[in-house]
Formats: structure tokens, C-alpha cells, sequence
């Protein structure tokens, strides 16, 4: 396998360029990103010398470059990363979020049709919209899209976009929905990250809101294991949810990490919500897990401890 993995320097990429390559000694991974503020070279550094990988800065809404890298590498599997995604920002300008995130997966699956490619698109939980937080309803693959931002609308948009072209197409492509990811190499504008460095240099942690605002959070090891079985064994134009089934409050979250860091609570510092905040993410996850055997291992405070201890480490 000959995978092209698009936006493979940020969080979630780099994290499924290493576990490809740990997982499948024969597998070649292209990571191709534009090292964005939010993409790093050194996400790569446990892999930069592995003789099985290459990495290649660019532009996905570059045509020209992609399909250069395409025919020199002779990829047989695109995955797409690639996204602007913090919706503060997505609040303040929508360009950027609908040029990468629908324009972008645009390019990628026409050369994809063009050479009979592999697809996958990393999708989000947030093109569902939100549940109310007292509320036992969990979103299904079925479900109406109804994104709130401009981040989960050009999200949703560019699901649509892909699942059109497998009809009209024969594209062979899959879609995954996750909940909130964590662990290292995160940028720290995201929520956990902010909550962890902040505490370390005691400073105010800003909560949006009163803090009851519930995610589903799933550590991003978790993540690359279930997308490798949906790209591996999926149904081709099938949408697979992925979550832990870990539901807490933001504020709640924020307590437990100031708890493991000894920081008292008077940290925390209320801020006017986020306009159009959405109050719930639940995700009913019986099709990935009776289609393909996915169950999420949780061991959630091992993980927490692991990433406030890379968190640490980056702020010394």
C-alpha cells in the first residue's frame, strides 16, 4: 500500500503516518502538508528517517502538485487530514475554512476518479449540530447534517461532495466522523491544551460558557486504529461514527486536569460563551462496531496523564 496522507504533519495526521508505519513494514506513507501554524515537522521526528517515508510541504488545493506526487509516488491510497478547524477562527474569517476544507477535498478526490485512488475523508462529529446537554439522543450515520459553524459547514459540505462522487463517479471512498480527539502534538489554541499549559504557568484558563458543554473524548491512538479499519475493511461510500464513548463536561475536564496538576480551581475564569457554541456531541457508534469490530479501549486517565505530561515538558 502506497499511501498519500494529506495534512500529515498536524495532530491527527502525523499520529496515522506513525501507526501505518509501525503497523505495516511494507507500507510507504507520503505525507504531503502546507505547514500551516498548525502543522509542525517535528510531529514527524519518530518517523522523518523511517526509509518507508517522504514528506513533501504543499498546498492541497494545488492541483498541479498533488497529482505530480500522485503519478512520481504512484500512491494507491489518499487520506485527508488536511483542514482548517478551530472554529474561534472559523468565527472570524470563513475563507480559509472553505478553501482547505471543501476546495481542497474537491482536488484531491477528481485525481482520485482520474487514477482509480483509494479515498478517505476524515470528517467530524460536528457536521451533525448538537444535542441538548440533558438529552440520552446519540447522532447515527443517518442523521441531518445540521453544522453550526463555518468549520463544520465546509466539513459537511465537503462529505456531501465526496458522497456524490461515489454515485456519480464509482469514486471508492469512505467518510468518518470523530468526536474530540486528544493527545500529543495538538495545537495548544484547542481546548485541552490551552487547559494544560495555562495551569502549568498558573495562569487564567478561560471556559466559554458555564462549562457544561459535553464532548465525547477519544484518544487519538483510537482514532488512527479505527480509520485503518474502516480505509482496510470499510464499505466503500459508507460513513462510519467514531467515538470513546467518554462523555464529560468542559468543565469538568478542566477540574481533573487541574486536580493531576495540583493547581487549584481558582484558575479557572468564566468568559462569554462562543456565539453559536454547541451544547452536546453524543455518537451512537453500533455500526462501526458491528461492521468492523471497532470498540474503543478506553484507559482515559492514562491518557490524560501522558499528554499533561507532554504538555509539561513543552512548557519548561
Amino acid at each position: 500500500m502506497k499511501y498519500l496522507v494529506t495534512g500529515g504533519a498536524g495532530f491527527i495526521g502525523s499520529h496515522f503516518c506513525e501507526y501505518v508505519l509501525n503497523k505495516y513494514k511494507n507500507a510507504q506513507v507520503v505525507c504531503y502538508d502546507k505547514l500551516t501554524y498548525a502543522g509542525s515537522l517535528s510531529n514527524l521526528n519518530n518517523i522523518i528517517d523511517n526509509k518507508n517515508f517522504i514528506f513533501i510541504k504543499g498546498d492541497i488545493c494545488d492541483k498541479k502538485q498533488v497529482e505530480s506526487v500522485i503519478t512520481k509516488h504512484e500512491i494507491t491510497t489518499i487520506i485527508n487530514f488536511a483542514a482548517e478547524s478551530h472554529v474561534d477562527r472559523a468565527i472570524e474569517s470563513s475563507a480559509e475554512f472553505l478553501q482547505t476544507n471543501y476546495i481542497g477535498v474537491s482536488v484531491l478526490i477528481d485525481l482520485a476518479v482520474k487514477y482509480n485512488l483509494r479515498f478517505h475523508q476524515v470528517s467530524t462529529d460536528e457536521v451533525y449540530g448538537d444535542l441538548p446537554i440533558e438529552s440520552n439522543l446519540k447522532f447515527t450515520e443517518e442523521s441531518l447534517l445540521k453544522p453550526s459553524s463555518a468549520y463544520s459547514a465546509s466539513k459537511a459540505a465537503a462529505d456531501l461532495l465526496v458522497l456524490s462522487y461515489v454515485k456519480t463517479f464509482n469514486l471508492k471512498a469512505t467518510i468518518s466522523r470523530s468526536t474530540n480527539n486528544f493527545g500529543t502534538h495538538q495545537h495548544t489554541e484547542k481546548f485541552l491544551p490551552t487547559i494544560i499549559t495555562k495551569a502549568v504557568k498558573n495562569q487564567q484558563i478561560p471556559v466559554y460558557g458555564n462549562g457544561e458543554n459535553v464532548r465525547d473524548w477519544l484518544f487519538v491512538g483510537e482514532h488512527c486504529r479505527a480509520i485503518d479499519l474502516i480505509v482496510t475493511k470499510g464499505e466503500i461510500g459508507e460513513i462510519y461514527n467514531v467515538g470513546a464513548n467518554y462523555e464529560l463536561s468542559n468543565i469538568t475536564l478542566v477540574k481533573r486536569v487541574l486536580s493531576l496538576l495540583n493547581k487549584p480551581e481558582s484558575l479557572i475564569n468564566f468568559v462569554e460563551d462562543r456565539k453559536g457554541h454547541d451544547k452536546k456531541y453524543s455518537l451512537c457508534l453500533n455500526k462501526i462496531a458491528s461492521e468492523l469490530g471497532f470498540v474503543p479501549q478506553n484507559d482515559f486517565d492514562k491518557n490524560l496523564i501522558c499528554t499533561i505530561e507532554y504538555y509539561t515538558r513543552s512548557c519548561i
